[in-house]
């Protein structure tokens, strides 16, 4: 483990005079993908037109689109997705509605991906925060401006539980790499990888388990990295494999750098970028965040101006509940 690298803040990314215009005065997540067209796309959590939680416009998943330019200067948004500049919830369903015999309340995002022309979005069917009944895949050929169900799904039970939260991310041998665990912050991580071509054939995923003293694919999957781990971003940056996981057991969030998905993760190297603290003792500056999760890569970044967004929500006073940009050097993990 590192010793932690020095990260700074950038802006609020969300929140009254940052996302007003189109409708957004709290939420949360803001997990990043370039769209074909280039343009960045942040897709957000719960989300309500007033500063905090609850209230008018209650949506989620909504989409913001970010000009790539400002990327490490702190993102502009440039547009929502939706009609005019109002951000809609980009799946038809509605809050508290009964679904498949199911009550669901929300929907919440969990990574975005594009391959090829095509992004694809995983998505978690809740009962509440940490219930999910089931996770689904959906899919955009507009660059994030619409979104359709691709069909995919899998029950929220899956792998034990293990298979709710999940990043995932192209390797250059064709292969999607993706590593889960549950929606309850205090679960392991499993790795999988599918064929990027059957992305949405479930039948076409593989684990990565151990059985008789050997790893291998295609084995039930086995946990990875013991731990209680929440929100997951797993990128490729500057031909390096990065993996930004929010740490709920030790309140921190940690950036490593895995050789490669299956390689060993207790080996690589892995530091500490941003540690959680209360809201009295928060020093954004020197990098303690009160009631922090998520932890996002910005696309385009790079290793020694890594750019990550970064949720906090003060659940006795409702607000602040928003996302950040924060930006640190991670250069000494390429090793």
């Amino acid at each position: 483990m590192g010793t932690g690298a020095t990260v700074r803040k950038i802006r609020d990314l969300t929140g009254p005079g940052v996302t007003g215009e189109f409708g957004i005065g709290g939420t949360d997540l803001g997990v990043m993908a370039t769209a074909p067209d280039g343009r960045l796309v942040a897709v957000f959590g719960d989300t309500f037109e007033r500063a905090g939680v609850g209230g008018p416009g209650w949506r989620s998943p909504v989409v913001l689109f970010g000009a790539p330019e400002t990327a490490r200067t702190g993102i502009q948004w440039v547009g929502a997705a939706g009609r005019g500049r109002y951000a809609e919830q980009i799946l038809p369903y509605r809050h508290d509605s009964i679904i498949h015999g199911r009550r669901v309340s929300t929907v919440i995002p969990t990574d975005v991906i594009t391959i090829g022309a095509t992004m694809y979005l995983h998505v978690m069917v809740c009962a509440g925060i940490g219930r999910v009944h089931w996770t689904e895949v959906h899919r955009s050929t507009d660059n994030g401006e619409t979104w359709h169900h691709t069909g995919t799904t899998w029950p929220g039970d899956h792998h034990g539980g293990l298979f709710q939260m999940l990043t995932w991310a192209l390797g250059d041998d064709g292969y999607v790499y993706a590593f889960s665990t549950g929606f309850q912050r205090d679960k392991g991580l499993l790795l999988h990888r599918v064929p990027a071509e059957r992305l949405t054939d479930p039948a076409a995923w593989q684990g990565w388990g151990r059985r008789d003293g050997a790893w291998s694919w295609g084995d039930p999957p086995t946990v990875v990295l013991n731990g209680s781990y929440g929100e997951l971003c797993l990128r490729r940056v500057a031909d390096q494999w990065l993996l930004c996981l929010f740490d709920a057991g030790n309140y921190r969030i940690d950036v490593s750098r895995p050789a490669h998905p299956n390689s060993n993760p207790h080996e690589a190297p892995r530091t500490t970028v941003l540690r959680g603290s209360s809201w009295h003792d928060e020093d954004h500056a020197s990098g303690r965040v009160a009631q922090l999760y998520g932890g996002y890569i910005v696309p385009t970044t790079t290793l020694d101006d890594l750019h990550l967004v970064v949720s906090q929500w003060n659940t006795a006073r409702n607000w602040p509940y928003r996302s950040m940009q924060f930006a640190g050097d991670l250069s000494r993990l390429a090793g």
